[in-house]
Protein backbone atom coordinates (compact mmCIF):
# COMPACT_ATOMS: atom_id res chain seq x y z
CA UNK A 1 0.00 0.00 0.00
CA UNK A 2 1.42 3.42 -0.96
CA UNK A 3 1.49 6.27 1.60
CA UNK A 4 -1.42 7.97 -0.21
CA UNK A 5 -3.46 4.75 -0.24
CA UNK A 6 -2.75 4.21 3.46
CA UNK A 7 -3.82 7.78 4.28
CA UNK A 8 -7.08 7.33 2.37
CA UNK A 9 -7.77 3.95 4.00
CA UNK A 10 -7.17 5.34 7.49
CA UNK A 11 -9.40 8.34 6.73
CA UNK A 12 -12.21 6.10 5.44
CA UNK A 13 -12.02 3.97 8.60
CA UNK A 14 -12.10 7.04 10.85
CA UNK A 15 -14.83 8.83 8.87
CA UNK A 16 -17.18 5.84 9.10
CA UNK A 17 -17.40 6.31 12.89
CA UNK A 18 -16.85 10.08 13.18
CA UNK A 19 -20.34 11.11 14.22
CA UNK A 20 -19.09 14.39 15.71
CA UNK A 21 -17.62 15.77 12.47
CA UNK A 22 -20.44 14.42 10.33
CA UNK A 23 -23.06 15.69 12.77
CA UNK A 24 -21.70 19.23 12.40
CA UNK A 25 -21.94 18.96 8.62
CA UNK A 26 -18.20 18.71 8.00
CA UNK A 27 -16.89 17.19 4.80
CA UNK A 28 -13.53 15.48 4.38
CA UNK A 29 -12.28 17.15 1.20
CA UNK A 30 -8.72 15.78 0.96
CA UNK A 31 -6.28 13.60 2.87
CA UNK A 32 -2.68 12.58 2.36
CA UNK A 33 0.29 11.52 4.48
CA UNK A 34 0.32 14.15 7.26
CA UNK A 35 -2.22 16.44 5.58
CA UNK A 36 -5.95 16.92 5.38
CA UNK A 37 -8.60 19.42 4.35
CA UNK A 38 -12.03 19.54 6.00
CA UNK A 39 -14.78 22.11 5.53
CA UNK A 40 -17.99 23.14 7.24
CA UNK A 41 -20.74 25.70 6.69
CA UNK A 42 -21.60 27.90 9.68
CA UNK A 43 -25.24 27.20 10.57
CA UNK A 44 -27.68 29.14 12.76
CA UNK A 45 -27.05 26.64 15.58
CA UNK A 46 -23.33 27.61 15.55
CA UNK A 47 -23.88 31.36 15.93
CA UNK A 48 -23.37 32.87 19.40
CA UNK A 49 -24.98 35.86 21.11
CA UNK A 50 -22.71 38.24 19.21
CA UNK A 51 -24.01 37.01 15.86
CA UNK A 52 -20.82 35.22 14.82
CA UNK A 53 -19.66 31.60 14.79
CA UNK A 54 -18.86 30.36 18.30
CA UNK A 55 -15.11 29.75 18.55
CA UNK A 56 -15.67 26.22 19.82
CA UNK A 57 -17.06 25.19 16.45
CA UNK A 58 -14.07 26.69 14.64
CA UNK A 59 -11.75 24.84 17.04
CA UNK A 60 -13.67 21.61 16.47
CA UNK A 61 -13.23 21.94 12.70
CA UNK A 62 -9.48 22.55 13.14
CA UNK A 63 -9.15 19.66 15.60
CA UNK A 64 -10.91 17.29 13.19
CA UNK A 65 -8.54 18.34 10.41
CA UNK A 66 -5.57 17.61 12.68
CA UNK A 67 -7.07 14.22 13.55
CA UNK A 68 -7.22 13.12 9.92
CA UNK A 69 -3.71 14.44 9.16
CA UNK A 70 -2.13 12.87 12.25
CA UNK A 71 -3.77 9.46 11.71
CA UNK A 72 -2.85 9.23 8.02
CA UNK A 73 0.31 7.17 8.57
CA UNK A 74 -1.53 4.13 9.94
CA UNK A 75 -0.69 4.63 13.62
CA UNK A 76 -3.53 5.89 15.81
CA UNK A 77 -2.93 9.35 17.31
CA UNK A 78 -4.91 11.54 19.70
CA UNK A 79 -4.70 15.25 20.48
CA UNK A 80 -2.43 16.11 23.39
CA UNK A 81 -2.43 19.93 23.33
CA UNK A 82 -4.05 22.59 21.15
CA UNK A 83 -3.56 26.34 20.94
CA UNK A 84 -5.70 28.47 18.64
CA UNK A 85 -5.65 32.13 17.68
CA UNK A 86 -8.79 33.63 16.17
CA UNK A 87 -8.08 36.26 13.52
CA UNK A 88 -11.60 37.16 12.43
CA UNK A 89 -15.07 35.77 13.10
CA UNK A 90 -16.82 33.16 11.02
CA UNK A 91 -20.17 34.33 9.72
CA UNK A 92 -23.55 32.64 9.36
CA UNK A 93 -23.68 30.77 6.04
CA UNK A 94 -19.92 31.01 5.47
CA UNK A 95 -18.05 27.90 4.35
CA UNK A 96 -14.96 27.44 6.54
CA UNK A 97 -12.03 25.37 5.28
CA UNK A 98 -9.45 23.82 7.65
CA UNK A 99 -6.13 22.78 6.13
CA UNK A 100 -3.87 20.68 8.36
CA UNK A 101 -0.16 20.14 7.74
CA UNK A 102 2.25 17.98 9.68
CA UNK A 103 5.28 19.88 10.96
CA UNK A 104 7.06 17.25 13.07
CA UNK A 105 6.59 13.54 13.68
CA UNK A 106 9.12 12.01 16.05
CA UNK A 107 8.79 9.01 18.33
CA UNK A 108 5.27 9.07 19.76
CA UNK A 109 4.78 12.81 19.26
CA UNK A 110 3.60 14.97 16.38
CA UNK A 111 3.04 18.66 15.74
CA UNK A 112 0.49 20.05 13.28
CA UNK A 113 -0.47 23.48 12.02
CA UNK A 114 -4.05 24.07 10.92
CA UNK A 115 -5.28 27.15 9.09
CA UNK A 116 -9.01 27.82 9.05
CA UNK A 117 -10.00 30.11 6.19
CA UNK A 118 -13.18 31.49 4.73
CA UNK A 119 -14.24 30.52 1.22
CA UNK A 120 -12.54 33.70 -0.05
CA UNK A 121 -9.23 32.56 1.45
CA UNK A 122 -9.09 35.05 4.33
CA UNK A 123 -7.71 33.58 7.55
CA UNK A 124 -10.26 32.96 10.31
CA UNK A 125 -7.96 31.14 12.77
CA UNK A 126 -4.57 29.48 13.12
CA UNK A 127 -4.16 26.42 15.33
CA UNK A 128 -1.08 24.51 16.45
CA UNK A 129 -1.72 21.07 17.84
CA UNK A 130 0.39 18.35 19.39
CA UNK A 131 -0.51 14.68 19.13
CA UNK A 132 0.51 11.49 20.87
CA UNK A 133 0.50 7.99 19.37
CA UNK A 134 -1.63 5.45 21.25
CA UNK A 135 0.42 2.40 20.27
CA UNK A 136 -2.44 1.02 18.17
CA UNK A 137 -2.59 0.76 14.37
CA UNK A 138 -5.48 0.90 11.92
CA UNK A 139 -4.21 -2.08 9.93
CA UNK A 140 -1.85 -4.49 11.75
CA UNK A 141 0.27 -5.27 8.68
CA UNK A 142 0.34 -1.89 6.95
Amino acid sequence: MTPDELAKACAATMWADDHASQGLGMTLDAVGPGTSVLSMTVTQAMVNGLGVCHGGFILTLADSAMAFASNAHGAKAVAQHISITYVRPGRLGERLVATAEERVRSGRSGMYDVRVSGADGTVVAEMRGHTRLTGERFFPHA
